[in-house]
């Protein structure tokens, strides 16, 4: 014990003479070689002796996080080449040049995470065979890691998006693809040598989205990968083992810093299949595990859906995570690397629903979760967070909140909050709701997107009639049977809209309840007035639960095997018969048809 004490005064007093000789008057560096502050210094000396965390408690303590999006991964590669200072691209997205008040701004919000997207190619002239990082870019960089350990918060590092040199790795050059590997492995041996020596709170993340069948990429190559998705999944554990075997044997701290693992697309279903493997390690415990969520992406990226919060969101955020908790079966750490309700400034209707309950999911399997935010939420300028209410959710999620109570307490509440959430959003479902989702009824509905993607009324098989654009009225039926029908969508409260990009008959349940039954389009009213579709409709299923009739629906270009008329004849059928283009506007949508049993 007493080596160690001195050992750690040494080390802290060695720290300090290189942090004071390193200082200006206005507390910066007038070096940009000086790597080693405060932060970094005391947390290296506390565990002197090696991590001593898991996987799982290290997510804990990494509570709530945010990126610094739009910021050092903004690209501009060519002007790099051109001869641009490489740490000028920092602004050209949009943000601000980052500052150590910032990010101590971020903290006092509540977050307890940083991570930070690069794209490192802005300082690297690859094609030329040379890469060298830049030193500028590197500092840059350095300087900002630096900027979150003073705060006293965890750190990842990737490389983001790049430009999409990602595509080399699908080549059907193999000496692209081998470029491709050496530029990878050259790019982290040099990452991993300027951070060997930094607090066990700095991870190094494999990838961003882009390590799956982003693999194909022609972004820089020019032309379309030739790998199929079976050997994207290879390709990605190659890279992700590489990356593992190169960060290890570099030494220092890195031999068994905590290493972020890139899932398949960052897509949960797709990182969930059994294709998907992490790679091996010689640390124990200390792999983690890098997923995004954006689901639904009509809310979450778009605004044609603008409120969440029907069972059916609930239960499809809630499977969704739970799919995720077997990685925490297995012992690593499940890092969200980006979630969002993405705004450009004012949140969305529901958007602290969909936070909170995502929050609760979890502190219920405990996975870290990391803010996707372009100065839309913390405002980076003003120090300060632009809406109240989510300041409130973020505020109260910081890791100090919960550290002194026991896990299972902590899982207990959120499993509490969970369930009553969903037992409100069915209560408040019934009311005013025409036809209610039921496994025993059928309901008939118009699935619609309007041309421009702004305004959508329930697209899909699972029919959600809350899963709709504001404003929309709309007026589904339950079928019982044979017989005619009517269902329709008023767009007045919107001021109409313009043509359409997916439409379609829905009827829920129908293959389940009514198989083999067939639809006939008896009439269709645009606007109140007659509208002659251009062809005949068939019915058919995608998912052998709901029986549909394809309005216009584009990615369909021939007549699947398994389409069937009540006459028996597939002549003039299409599932584009209700070509409406974006000058023709939409203010009512009426269709009537006839359901008839085989």
């Amino acid at each position: 014990m007493k080596n160690k004490l001195c050992r750690l005064a040494a080390f802290l007093c060695t720290a300090a003479l290189v942090l004071c000789t390193g200082c200006t008057e206005n507390g910066g560096t007038e070096n940009a070689d000086v790597q080693t502050t405060t932060a970094a210094v005391t947390e290296a000396a506390e565990q002197e002796e090696g991590n001593s965390l898991t996987s799982l408690e290290v997510i804990r303590l990494m509570g709530n996080g945010t990126n610094l999006g739009n910021t050092l991964e903004a690209y501009n590669h060519k002007g790099y080449v051109g001869g641009s200072d490489p740490t000028t691209f920092e602004t050209s997205w949009g943000q601000p040049r980052t500052t150590a008040e910032m990010i101590q701004g971020m903290k006092d919000a509540g977050f307890d995470t940083l991570r930070i997207p690069v794209a490192w190619t802005n300082g690297i002239n690859f094609e030329s065979g040379d890469y060298t990082i830049d030193e500028r870019l590197m500092s840059r960089v350095e300087e900002v890691v630096n900027f979150a350990l003073d705060a006293d918060m965890y750190v990842i590092i990737n490389d983001h998006w790049d430009g999409g040199w990602w595509g080399m790795f699908g080549s059907a050059d193999m000496e692209v693809r081998e470029k491709g590997m050496e530029l990878y492995k050259s790019m982290w041996t040099q990452i991993g040598e300027r951070f060997k020596d930094y607090s066990y709170k700095l991870i190094f993340e494999s990838a961003n989205e882009e390590l799956g069948d982003r693999l194909n990429d022609k972004d820089i190559t020019g032309s379309k990968g030739i790998l199929t998705q079976d050997e994207c999944y290879e390709k990605a554990y190659e890279i992700n083992s590489e990356f593992v075997k190169l960060i290890r044997s570099i030494g220092g701290k890195n031999a068994d810093r905590f290493l972020l693992i890139a899932g398949y697309n960052t897509d949960i279903m797709m990182t969930c299949d059994e294709r998907f493997k992490m790679p091996e390690d010689t640390a124990k415990d200390k792999l983690l595990l890098s997923v995004h969520y954006y689901t639904p992406w009509d809310y979450c990226g778009t605004d044609a859906i603008n409120h969440w919060g029907s069972p059916d969101d609930y239960n499809e955020q809630n499977g969704l995570l739970e799919m995720l908790s077997k990685y925490s079966k297995q012992g690593y750490g499940v890092v969200i690397g980006e979630y969002a309700v993405l705004t450009n400034g004012t949140a969305k209707p529901d958007t602290d629903k969909f936070y909170n309950n995502f929050l609760d999911n979890c502190d219920l399997y405990d996975f870290c979760p990391v803010l996707w935010d372009c100065s839309s939420l913390y405002k980076r300028q003003n120090l300060k967070m632009s809406d109240e209410t989510l300041a409130g959710i973020f505020d109260s999620r910081r890791f100090a909140n919960e550290k002194d109570t026991p896990a299972e307490e902590v899982k207990s509440a959120a499993k509490e909050r969970i369930d009553q959430a969903y037992k409100a959003s069915e209560d408040e479902m019934m009311a005013g709701i025409d036809v209610l989702p039921s496994d025993d009824k059928a309901a008939a509905w118009i699935m619609f997107q309007s041309a421009d993607w702004s305004v959508a009324y329930s697209v899909g098989d699972g029919y959600d009639p809350t899963n709709m654009t504001m404003g929309i009225k709309a007026q589904n039926v339950e079928v019982t049977g044979e017989g005619t029908y009517t269902v329709s969508l008023d767009f007045t409260e919107l001021n109409g809209v313009y043509g359409t990009a997916f439409a379609a008959l829905g009827i829920y349940n129908g293959e389940l309840l009514y198989p083999d039954y067939t639809v006939t389009i008896d009439n269709v009213l645009l606007n109140g007035a007659p509208y002659e579709l251009t062809g005949k409709g068939y019915t058919t299923s995608d998912d052998d639960k709901c029986t549909r009739v394809n309005l216009y629906n584009q990615w369909v270009s021939s007549v699947p095997e398994e389409a069937r008329t009540t006459d028996g004849d597939l002549t003039d059928c299409s599932a584009q018969i209700m070509p409406l283009n974006d000058k023709v506007k939409i203010n009512t949508l009426s269709i009537t048809f006839t359901y008839h049993a085989p």
